[in-house]
Order: structure tokens, then C-alpha cells, then sequence
């Protein structure tokens, strides 16, 4: 059910204006329909008393003949007028409270001329067409005919009052009102003006939204960019107060991280570096003494010291080092570093010629070199191969070693880890190596991995995005 639904925020508030829209275009349709149905049903009960009035005032000194004759003329099949012995309406209890009322008003209204009951009812609507002159439209009719017409046919086809009134003579007169017909609030004319109204609040929905998350994206943007290269430039600090806050704050951040990382960089390149000078001293004063057994150890030692001090110092001082990105011709350069080992194999594939990325040119040699080193190292021979897949180049470095194991993949890129346990920097190594070239790596916006090949040995991949 989770994958249905919207996973960011502007989809959802945009989802909340659409249905909070929609609700609000049902419940004012269902108020508007439901008041047009009360106002029009007060205008149907005036019109009623008010013809009621009208024809009692014409008929009430009239002869019984002069009634039917007046009724005759008034009559048709939507204003039914008939003049008769017996009512038309023959229950004397109205069938609702509101009919109820309203015999009252008539005979209150009307018995200054002599009506002494009035009786009310509703009579369900017919299906019979009637036009005005029993004919159909034509063709050439005007718009306002046109809509006379079928307004016309509506009252016809439209629930009826039907009233019976009782003169002082005994004689009722029986009249039928037809009840307003209640148009739709949708209609075929009206749906596009309301569809076009709806399109234009979503459209300005979106483009609101857009604008208003736009300086969260780019704060989004700017706090990857910050997690792959720490040197980024700081972002914008515009637009509202809002936003100039937040990006003031991750600019003020980003520059606090820069000048901590540096520090430590700066530290351990200077204890590493201020290492070089007791161990130079060192050095001279073993020339000095006689060969021994003695002096061969301490010469050991001191070369391992040495070694730790270099690799160190290439470690801290990999981000604090200002190289600029190049375009570089990867395949070139993976040639170049394969030739000055003997037991790597490169295959020369003519179409993997040619592939060109941006990086720091002596970072990404360096990257490379671990790489393969590691692989000599540990897996006695390396086989390279290059290729392209989509936008990426892809650079495989599969060794003859033992492997990794599975649970160890991920953990020997942290720092200073090592799998082989010896005190042997030859066989050990320091652990930085592959450190150092996943930093590399992402630093230019590709990656490192490792996985253990099914016919035995390691495979190492490097993926690097493809220069524009």
C-alpha cells in the first residue's frame, strides 16, 4: 500500500489543495442545489396564493357560467382552470406541515370573498412533452425562443400544485400550479467553465509549490555536494527570510567542516612530515655503526617508520592539496600505470579507447595505483579490463588471491584496516590504500566496490561518469 502512495512533500500538499478543492466544489454545489430548492419552493408557494388571489377576485361575483366560461378561456394542459361541482383535491389534510400552512393563509386571505376552504396538494411530474404551440423547434429559431421552449417543456414536465377552492355557492374551483423546475448545477454548458477554473487552481497549485520548495531542492543539492566534495562553493543566500536563514546556516556549517577537516589534515601532514627529520638522523647515525645483526633491525624498523610516515601523509594531505579537474584520457592512463607492473594484464580493447573523464589528474593515477597494488599485493597477478556501460566508465581488476570475506567487504575501506594480520609492511600494507582511492573515487563522482569472483580472487571495480 506504502509504494501507492506519494513519497515527497509537494506531491502531497499538492494532493491536499486538489482534494481539499474538490470538497469544497461538492459541498457548495450540494449547498447552492439544496438552497436554490428551498428558495424555489417559498416562490412556488407565493405564486400559488398570489394566482389564487387573482382568480377569486375575478370569479367571485361571477354566475356559475360566467365562471366555467372564464375558466374555459384560462385553461391549458400546464395552467389546468376548471370550474366544477366536486374538488379536485379530495383529502381535506394536506399532505405536509408547509401545504398545511398555506390552506390556512388562502382561506384567511380569500374569505372576504367568500372562499370557505381551501385544500392543497403535490402531484408528481409527468413525462409529457408540451410545447408552446404544439409544434417542435425548428432550425431557425432564436436563442431566447429556443430557451422559452424548453424552459416551457420543463413546466410541463415538472411537479404540480393543485388547489381546490370552495366559493360560498358551493362551486370549487380547481386550479394546478406547476412547480419550478430545478436546472442541474452541472450541465454540459457549466462543466467547462468549472473543469477550466480547477485546471488553472492545480496548474497555479504547482507552479506555487515549485516555487516554493525550488530553495529546498537547492538546499537539498547543496548538502549532497557538500557530502562528495567538501570545497564546494557555498550557496545563495536569497529569497525569503526563511531561506536566507537556512542557507546562511548550512553555508556557516560547511565552512566550520572545511575548517575542521583541515586541521586535522594540516596536523597529522605536520606530525608525519616533522617525523622526517629524527628518522633522517637516524638513518645517518646507522651508517655509522658496524654491520651487525642489530643494525640490520633497526635499518628494518626505520624503513617501516618511513613507509608509515608516507602513507600518512598522502592520506591527510589528499583533500588539503589544491589539484584542479581535468579532462583525462582514462584509457591512457590505466595503460601507463599497468605497464610498470610485470604481473598485470591489461586487455587491449579497441573500443574502450577514447574514454575521457573529469578528475584531479595525479589524485586519480593515485587512485588507480592503490588499486592495482592491492591487487599485486594480495592476489599475486591482476587482469584489467576497461569498458563502457551508459555514461560510466568501468575499469575491473580481478586478482588470482584468496578473496574477502563477505562480511568483510565494506569494513576494509575504513582507515587503517588491515586483513592481513602480519607486522609485515610488504605483505600487510598500512590500510589506507583503498581509503585513499574510494576518497579519489567519490571525490569525482564515481565509486569503488569489491566483490568475490565465483572462479576465485577478488574483483575490484571503479566507476567513473563519463565527461560531457
Amino acid at each position: 500500500m506504502k509504494r501507492f502512495l506519494p513519497q515527497t512533500l509537494p506531491v502531497w500538499v499538492l494532493l491536499i489543495v486538489i482534494a481539499g478543492l474538490l470538497i469544497s466544489q461538492v459541498a457548495t454545489l450540494y449547498i447552492v442545489s439544496r438552497d436554490r430548492a428551498v428558495a424555489n419552493g417559498i416562490v412556488d408557494l407565493y405564486r400559488l396564493n398570489d394566482r389564487a388571489f387573482s382568480l377569486v377576485q375575478l370569479m367571485h361575483d361571477a354566475t356559475p357560467e360566467q365562471r366555467r366560461a372564464t375558466a374555459t378561456g384560462l385553461f391549458n394542459s400546464t395552467y389546468a382552470l376548471t370550474i366544477s361541482d366536486t374538488p379536485a383535491v379530495t383529502s381535506s389534510i394536506a399532505s405536509d406541515d408547509e401545504l398545511a400552512e398555506l390552506e390556512d393563509i388562502l382561506v384567511g386571505r380569500l374569505s372576504k370573498f367568500g372562499i370557505t376552504d381551501a385544500r392543497v396538494r403535490r402531484d408528481p411530474a409527468t413525462r409529457e412533452a408540451d410545447d408552446a404551440d404544439g409544434t417542435a423547434p425548428g432550425p431557425d429559431i432564436g436563442q431566447v425562443e429556443r430557451d422559452l421552449l424548453v424552459l416551457a417543456a420543463n413546466f410541463a414536465q415538472s411537479e404540480k400544485l393543485t388547489a381546490s377552492l370552495r366559493f360560498a355557492d358551493g362551486h370549487w374551483l380547481n386550479f394546478t400550479e406547476p412547480i419550478t423546475p430545478v436546472g442541474p448545477i452541472l450541465s454540459f454548458d457549466s462543466l467547462p467553465l468549472y473543469s477550466l477554473i480547477a485546471g488553472l487552481v492545480v496548474i497555479m497549485s504547482i507552479w506555487s509549490l515549485r516555487r516554493l520548495t525550488a530553495p529546498y531542492r537547492m538546499m537539498e543539492t547543496a548538502v549532497n555536494r557538500i557530502g562528495k566534495d567538501l570545497k564546494s562553493p557555498p550557496i545563495a543566500e536569497g529569497g525569503s527570510r526563511e531561506v536566507r536563514a537556512a542557507a546562511k546556516a548550512i553555508n556557516a556549517m560547511q565552512a566550520r567542516l572545511r575548517e575542521y577537516v583541515e586541521d586535522r589534515e594540516h596536523l597529522a601532514a605536520a606530525l608525519a612530515h616533522d617525523l622526517r627529520t629524527p628518522m633522517t638522523r637516524m638513518r645517518l647515525r646507522l651508517e655509522l655503526l658496524r654491520k651487525s645483526a642489530v643494525r640490520e633491525a633497526l635499518a628494518h624498523d626505520l624503513a617501516d617508520v618511513e613507509s608509515i610516515a608516507s602513507s600518512v601523509i598522502d592520506f591527510a594531505t589528499f583533500e588539503v592539496t589544491e589539484e584542479k579537474n581535468e579532462r583525462i584520457d582514462f584509457w591512457s592512463l590505466v595503460e601507463s600505470i599497468a605497464d610498470a607492473y610485470p604481473d598485470v594484464s591489461f586487455e587491449d580493447d579497441t573500443r574502450s579507447r577514447g574514454l575521457i573523464c573529469m578528475a584531479r589528474p595525479v589524485a586519480l593515477k593515485r587512485c588507480v595505483t592503490n588499486l592495482l597494488q592491492n591487487a599485486v599485493t594480495y592476489g599475486k597477478k591482476a587482469h584489467l579490463s576497461l569498458g563502457r556501460s551508459d555514461n560510466t566508465i568501468l575499469l575491473t581488476i580481478r586478482d588470482e588471491g584468496p578473496g574477502i570475506p563477505q562480511a568483510q567487504i565494506d569494513a576494509v575501506f575504513g582507515s587503517f584496516v588491515r586483513l592481513e594480520q602480519s607486522r609485515n609492511r610488504q605483505t600487510g600494507g598500512l590500510g589506507l590504500g583503498l581509503t585513499i582511492a574510494r576518497n579519489i573515487a567519490r571525490a569525482a563522482g564515481g565509486e569503488v566496490s569489491l566483490s568475490n569472483n565465483p572462479g576465485g580472487g577478488l574483483l575490484t571495480q571503479l566507476r567513473l561518469p563519463l565527461a560531457a
